[in-house]
Formats: structure tokens, C-alpha cells, sequence
């Protein structure tokens, strides 16, 4: 399987805690309790289903990565955090250090 780009982990993250905190829902008005099922949803939405054609992931994947913060998004809160070195980074490095400075 392919290496999961950042915004596909943050969205598989974040469908797994909403699954954790009991708010995941199954599409039919019920409540997801199943945890495989649960990885499920996490994986088709973040577009890496194994289970899904190519099409629907490329589909899916387009869509995760419009929910990514911008660059310019991103060099304003690591201002904010006053992180050295942030005009010379790129947007996966933002996104690094800003992930690395959050565990502080």
C-alpha cells in the first residue's frame, strides 16, 4: 500500500476519534460500534480503501486534501507559536513543525 499523505492521516484520525467518542455515524441513522467498520469509513473517506476502485479513492483523496489548511494558513500560526525558520519552510515542513510543537 501507498504511504498516506498528512492530510489522510489527520482525517483517518479524526473519523477514528469520532468513533472513540461515540458519535460516528453508520449512514442509516445508527451508531457505529463495530471498530473494523470503523476503520472502514476512516480509510474510504481519507481515499486509501483497498476495498474501492481507483477512481472513488482519487475521488475521495481530492477531497480530503481540500479540507488541508494552506500554506499561508499554516505560516500564520507558526507565527503565532514564534517558530524559527518558518519563512523558509515549505508546506510539509510547516506541517511538521507545527505537529512537533504541539507535543510540547
Amino acid at each position: 500500500m501507498a504511504k498516506q499523505s498528512e492530510p489522510q492521516k489527520r482525517r483517518i484520525d479524526a473519523v477514528m476519534h469520532e468513533f472513540k467518542q461515540g458519535g460516528l455515524d453508520d449512514g442509516h441513522g445508527g451508531t457505529v460500534r463495530n471498530p473494523k467498520q470503523a476503520i472502514a469509513i476512516a480509510l474510504s473517506e481519507a481515499g486509501a480503501s483497498n476495498q474501492q476502485s481507483p477512481e472513488r479513492n482519487r475521488s475521495q483523496r481530492r477531497d480530503t486534501e481540500r479540507d488541508a489548511p494552506s500554506r499561508d494558513e499554516l505560516y500564520a500560526e507558526a507565527t503565532r507559536r514564534k517558530l524559527s525558520g518558518r519563512s523558509r519552510m515549505t508546506k510539509d515542513q510547516l506541517m511538521r513543525a507545527l505537529d512537533r510543537d504541539s507535543g510540547r
